[in-house]
């Protein structure tokens, strides 16, 4: 079968493309849109392919991206994309997330395993590096909370914390047996203000923020004051999926990599909102989200991406929020 990447130029030294063409499945969740925006600013507006099931997200639409229709599930659908489109690069972002996962559970194995299984097959077949993002959802209540480390206990308690430790390993068994350039980051929470959250645990950091710019400025969030998560900024995630996607392969120690930035609580966060917004209450109502918070890690240690291939986190919480509530506000108001 023919693999692509002895058509693309390559930099023999470095073992990377020279000018990639990426497709992205799962394209109108949280980050698709963003990664599609910042990877044609590097490299060109016929760069980026986005894929999913559902219409373009507005997201999706201002990154100027092609977009096609994509069951990843299907096969030979993914395979005549990556033809067609000469890809050299898949992101594999399509799943259902953690609470979405718990009340479809069925659905999210189905989606999230079977999904991975076919991008894996196609990334062998067509020589394509492939990135398939983790979660801190692949640990569980027996991992070390504080600095956990990039090796460790993984015995997640959520359908999507498995499939995440299914396509870490699977992904490693396909680098191994058939010599797939795969690679992996375990994201903290994400925190943006172009997309809607999708479903996920973290999701409180995204909500509070969009209540804080309400005329009521109030929210009630579903885990306790105290939760103190691992979270990043949508800027600082971009970049390091990017700098790992596109990093020297002689350079990875290994394939699944740990990316810290920051950790607070939901008290933490109202804190650093009334420094902006004075008049912005919260209280609390845990629900079933709180079990899944209390499960996962508070902070990662990341030490093998800092030195492997430069990762470096940009944003403070101070930082963070201020650009999170001008951005909202702006958004309201029409200038964004």
């Amino acid at each position: 079968m023919l693999r692509f990447s002895s058509l693309f130029v390559r930099n023999a030294s470095s073992n990377s493309f020279s000018m990639p063409r990426i497709l992205i499945t799962g394209a109108n969740g949280q980050l698709g849109g963003e990664l599609a925006e910042a990877l044609r600013g590097r490299f060109g507006p016929d760069a980026v392919l986005c894929t999913d099931i559902r219409v373009p997200a507005p997201s999706v639409q201002s990154s100027g991206a092609y977009f096609r229709y994509l069951d990843c599930t299907n096969k030979d659908d993914f395979a005549r994309l990556v033809v067609e489109h000469r890809i050299t690069h898949i992101v594999h972002y399509a799943a259902l997330l953690s609470a979405i996962g718990e009340r479809n559970p069925k659905e999210a194995l189905h989606l999230n395993m079977r999904g991975t299984e076919v991008a894996l097959e196609v990334a062998q077949n067509y020589g394509s590096v492939i990135m398939i993002p983790s979660s801190i959802a692949a640990f569980g209540p027996t991992t070390p909370r504080m600095n956990t480390p990039n090796i460790t206990i993984q015995r997640p308690n959520t359908i999507y914390g498995v499939s995440k430790v299914y396509a870490e390993l699977l992904g490693e068994y396909y680098h191994k047996r058939f010599g797939v350039d795969f690679r992996c980051v375990r994201y903290p929470g994400i925190i943006s203000w172009k997309s809607a959250p999708g479903g996920g645990t973290t999701d409180w950091s995204n909500h509070a923020f969009f209540a804080a710019c309400e005329p009521q400025s109030a929210y009630t969030c579903f885990v306790r004051p105290d939760t103190k998560m691992p979270l990043m900024y949508v800027p600082d995630c971009i970049k390091g999926t990017i700098d790992l996607m596109l990093a020297d392969e002689k350079k990875l120690s290994c394939r699944t990599y740990n990316l810290n930035a920051l950790s607070f609580s939901p008290d933490d966060l109202a804190r650093a909102i009334r420094r902006h917004v004075p008049h912005f209450k919260i209280d609390y109502a845990p629900d079933m989200r709180q079990a899944i918070a209390d499960s996962w890690p508070v902070s990662l240690d990341d030490a093998d991406a800092r030195r492997d291939w430069g990762w470096q986190p940009q944003y403070s919480l101070e930082a963070l929020t201020a650009d999170m509530l001008q951005n909202i506000m702006a958004q309201r108001a029409g200038k964004k």
